[in-house]
């Protein structure tokens, strides 16, 4: 099949009333003003991209085609293992990740693996380079490497040098070796989802998990559930409340995973992001020393909060990635496919369906940059609002792409299955978008109440 330089519907780049081709004729003066290259779309961004962060971005890309995406496949199609059983091709994938840095990369060299030139950014805004790279591959493979980072969260964002230097660094150094030691989060407990994200229900929560003092620490009982790479984890901020006191004592707790009374009952069979196990953990008398309380007790509660601000963010550029990879999908599906003896491409209803996949993938990637830049303190409204916005949309996304396959976007081997399947889980954890839509308006009550001055929106 011969190849048309132009779409129909439309002129040819070079005819003369093409808009790029006049800019190109004006005067110098109206050249710098109005020409620009024609770029693909990830490399337009790319070269906007602080020098350091994009090279990060590259790198990232590259990891993620080499090693994510030709397992994405077989990981969502592989049989559910026993809870603590790791498939072979999962293991291959978490060494290789070690070995490059991706399990070490918010702290700089030595510490870990940031690269020094990227010390002048928020470390958010490199994670959710990363995160988007690595969902567009492999939603399950990208939330392995990336729970780990949640799961050290606490241990950064306590401030203690001592927790980085004692917890944190060594788990690193093991990673860098080949060795890769997870880490999980473990807040979520059977009987609290949102109750252990939002202060309002949190107040009337009896708590599941509790710490009792002993001798030297504390014993932990009681049950957590659908915590992200807890089945493979070697070590988990555990939070728990104190004996006889509600979630306002909530306390976080580094536990060893090989702790005599931890044992991890179960993992879920999921819907989604399957190469990540979710698993339900059991604590039975789980002694863990005084100085494995993080950021002090009852101080807990701060943590769990500044953790999840920290983390809605590359959960909303997770979205990006599977919103990214559903357009990227559906485009080439409309290049190859025909329908009355032309290409699906062109057709301007096409074109129009396609122009609006493009435009809401942009636009939440904008999102995300913009508030990912300023993530050194981030803000809980704008974190919040960042996360339900762009997974809504990026769901949006996903079901536009397989309207346009059709029939087709079932097929397992077009992958759009998998990522629509992996993108609800967006929507979900983290906080439900619902929840997350009332943590935009608890952290703005104060202006909200305030009649003496105006509010901007």
């Amino acid at each position: 099949m011969s190849q048309q330089n132009y779409l129909e519907g439309h002129l040819p780049a070079g005819h003369r009333l093409s808009p790029h081709w006049q800019f190109g004729n004006l005067p110098l003066i109206g050249r710098a003003l109005t020409d620009y290259p024609v770029n693909d779309l990830w490399e337009t961004d790319f070269a906007r991209l602080p020098r350091a962060l994009a090279k990060q971005r590259r790198r990232a890309r590259s990891f993620a085609e080499q090693y994510l995406m030709p397992a994405a496949a077989e990981l969502d199609l592989a049989p559910h293992l026993p809870a603590g059983q790791c498939h072979p091709t999962t293991q291959r994938i978490l060494c290789e990740a070690g070995k490059q840095g991706w399990l070490s990369y918010f702290m700089p060299a030595p510490l870990g693996s940031m690269p020094w030139g990227s010390v002048p950014y928020a470390p958010i805004w490199q994670c959710s380079l990363v995160v988007e790279e690595f969902s567009r591959a492999c939603g399950g493979l990208m939330l392995l490497l990336s729970a780990h980072h949640l799961g050290a969260m606490p241990l950064i964002l306590s401030g203690s040098v001592s927790t980085l230097m004692r917890h944190l660094v060594p788990v690193y150094r093991r990673c860098e070796r080949g060795e890769p030691h997870l880490i999980a989060f473990a807040i979520t407990e059977p009987g609290a989802g949102s109750d252990v994200e939002e202060g309002h229900g949190a107040q009337a929560y009896r708590p599941g998990v509790v710490a009792t003092p002993t001798e030297g620490g504390y014993l932990l009982n009681g049950r957590k559930c659908f915590i992200s790479g807890g089945d493979l984890a070697k070590t988990a901020t555990v939070f728990a409340a104190l004996q006889g006191e509600g979630m306002a004592s909530w306390t976080c707790f580094y536990v060893d995973c090989t702790a005599p009374g931890y044992k991890v009952t179960r993992t879920e069979l999921k819907m989604g992001m399957r190469a990540s196990g979710a698993a339900e953990i059991e604590l039975t008398n789980v002694f863990v020393p005084s100085d494995r309380v993080i950021g002090g007790l009852r101080n807990g509660w701060a943590l769990n909060r500044a953790t999840l601000n920290a983390s809605r963010i590359p959960v909303a550029s997770m979205a990006v990635g599977f919103a990214r990879a559903a357009t990227e999908t559906a485009v080439e599906f409309a290049r190859r496919y025909t329908l009355g003896g032309k290409a699906l491409i062109h057709y301007q209803d096409v074109q129009l369906h396609l122009a609006t996949m493009v435009a809401e993938t942009r636009a939440i990637r904008s999102l995300v940059w913009q508030e990912a830049k300023s993530g050194w303190q981030p803000r809980q409204l704008n974190t919040s609002l960042c996360k339900f916005h762009a997974t809504d949309r990026a769901q949006r996304v996903c079901e536009m792409a397989m309207d346009l396959l059709a029939d087709h976007g079932g097929l397992h081997e077009n992958k759009l299955d998998k990522i629509f399947r992996d993108v609800r889980l967006t929507r979900i954890f983290e906080g439900t978008n619902q929840i997350n839509r009332l943590s935009m308006i608890e952290d703005w009550q104060t202006q909200l109440l305030d009649f003496d001055h105006p509010i901007g929106v």
